[in-house]
């Protein structure tokens, strides 16, 4: 079993997706539009080019997504995709890139359980924390 977040937009979802996959060196698996589907003639014709569902995928993970009806769309809160890295450059560089045009929350800093870690929420709205592991801690039994 495996999580996927999806996520949902309101009208910039390939424009996040294309953004995504190259900052994350992922690739686009899946892109379709709302008329590109089965229920192309039931769609209003500003919704034809609107997204379906895309699925990206990067580092063993998916991330799904689609532009929401406005009726089901609102803020993107209460939850943030978190990326763990391995090394503090890789941190830096995904924080400085995701980051940009959004707003930090938190800026990307040495804490008590990371050697480096931050948050924010990228120019599309979606919320993210970086997460550098700490080779040196031990697992909790």
């Amino acid at each position: 079993m495996q999580l996927a977040p999806y996520l949902q937009f309101s009208g910039q979802c390939e424009e996040a997706f294309r953004f995504y996959e190259k900052v994350l060196n992922g690739k686009i698996t899946y892109l379709g539009s709302y008329g590109d589907s089965p229920m192309a003639d039931q769609v209003a014709p500003e919704w034809a080019k609107k997204i379906m569902n895309v699925t990206l995928e990067f580092a063993n993970q998916r991330l799904h997504g689609c532009d929401a009806p406005p009726d089901r769309q609102g803020p993107m809160r209460g939850f943030a995709l978190s990326l763990e890295t391995t090394s503090v450059a890789e941190s830096e560089k995904l924080f400085q890139t995701l980051a940009e045009g959004g707003a930090v929350t938190m800026p990307l800093q040495q804490t008590f359980w990371s050697p480096r870690f931050g948050m924010f929420d990228d120019k599309y709205g979606v919320s993210w924390m970086i997460n550098t592991a700490d080779p040196s801690a031990q697992p909790q039994s």
